[in-house]
């Protein structure tokens, strides 16, 4: 389908679309989680959010599944000096998504209030805790992460899980928390009336603002962080090997893509107007403009981290010329030949059965509709 440097390109993109496909998805459903304590008031607004992503959470994990195992096929050095980096904060994330079907589907098998509380608080967990890790890492990767590789290409990781939690990634963790938080209130505003509207309204208009504001803050502290460049040819001839380049770190040069081609500074700025308008098409009255606008914003942001990264993938702070790049970090041609062509026949899928559900389940939940159905409802 195309030749290997292309290949390369094509299944980096094919990551970063599943990437978005599932914090835009899912990213609303850990958003309603988090939001149980602020916007649930009553028992009945409690059901009412859980029972709003119920038709769709465990679709949206697909997303994560699937970008895991392509992760897995594309960048296998990638995924093992991840796990081996972040293995602890992985264990955390998966132990606390883990929650989410134990609180959704047990939540009503007890009327006991001390076992519904016991469940809002796993949902809660299950929600604040992914977004924040998540950006975490992503910060982490855009500053490096200190793992190095020795002659026979075996991977050593020179760091721990209280070293990933310095002042970037954990305001990269914030500004995940803030526009998943957004995205969740966004999705609850279309599907929700009454007070509960309103309420998540609000909180639409208030986290729109602080997604801005940490992203915009984020960027500035990003300006001054150092940046990876590789200063040798790559060898790229079929070879798949992060030894045969040389990279070097330099001060203030994390953003220096954006620099090289001032084009780039569309996508964060798109990233910045989507929130806003999310704000203003809520202030409107607008809610599926309001989640579309939302949404954008998300893409854009990923984007933003994305760019400023390429070609990287995860830059090595201990040694910069074992950095996994685009270019050595990848399986073999035929391997991305095999993904590629998987890729642009199920992720099509993929997208289409999660919009058909969307529309299957489209309405607005009342305490009247959680009264009549409360047997066979969370």
């Amino acid at each position: 389908m195309f030749d290997y440097e292309n290949l390369r390109l094509f299944t980096w993109a094919v990551i970063g679309v599943l990437l978005i496909g599932f914090i835009i998805t899912d990213g609303f459903d850990m958003g309603v989680a988090a939001l149980l304590p602020v916007l649930g008031k009553s028992e009945v607004d409690r059901r009412i959010m859980i029972n709003s992503i119920a038709p769709h959470w465990d679709g949206n994990q697909v997303w994560l599944v699937t970008a895991g195992g392509a992760i897995f096929a594309i960048w296998p050095a990638i995924y093992a000096a991840a796990f081996s980096g972040f293995y602890l904060a992985m264990i955390i994330v998966l132990a606390t998504l883990w929650l989410r079907p134990l609180g959704m589907d047990y939540r009503a098998k007890i009327d006991n209030p001390q076992w519904k509380k016991a469940c809002d608080i796993a949902l809660i967990v299950s929600g604040f805790i992914p977004p924040v890790i998540f950006g975490v890492g992503f910060g982490n990767l855009m500053i490096g992460v200190p793992f190095e590789f020795n002659e026979l290409l075996m991977m050593s990781y020179q760091g721990g899980f209280w070293d990933l939690l310095t002042p970037f990634p954990l305001l990269c963790g914030l500004v995940s928390l803030a526009m998943v938080v957004t995205q969740g209130a966004a999705f609850l505003q279309m599907k929700t009336t009454g007070d509960l509207k309103q309420r998540a309204q609000k909180v639409i208009v208030c986290m729109a603002l602080v997604t801005v504001g940490l992203f915009i803050i984020g960027g500035i502290y990003a300006y001054t962080l150092p940046g990876y460049l590789i200063t040798s040819p790559v060898v790229t001839d079929g070879v798949s090997n992060p030894l045969l380049k040389h990279v070097m770190k330099f001060d203030d040069l994390l953003l220096h893509n954006y620099e090289n081609y001032p084009v780039l500074w569309g996508i964060p700025a798109l990233g910045i107007i989507g929130m806003l308008s999310c704000a203003v098409m809520t202030r409107l009255n607008r809610a599926g403009l309001a989640f579309a606008s939302s949404s954008l914003s998300i893409a854009s942001i990923i984007t933003t981290a994305g760019v400023a990264l390429f070609p990287m993938i995860m830059p090595s702070s201990l040694m910069p010329s074992h950095s996994l790049t685009l270019w050595d970090g990848t399986s073999s041609e035929l391997t991305l030949s095999i993904i590629s062509v998987v890729a642009v026949i199920v992720v099509p899928i993929i997208l289409g059965y999660t919009i058909w559900c969307y529309y299957k389940m489209f309405g607005r939940l009342d305490s009247q509709y959680i009264h009549d159905n409360s047997s066979s409802l969370y």
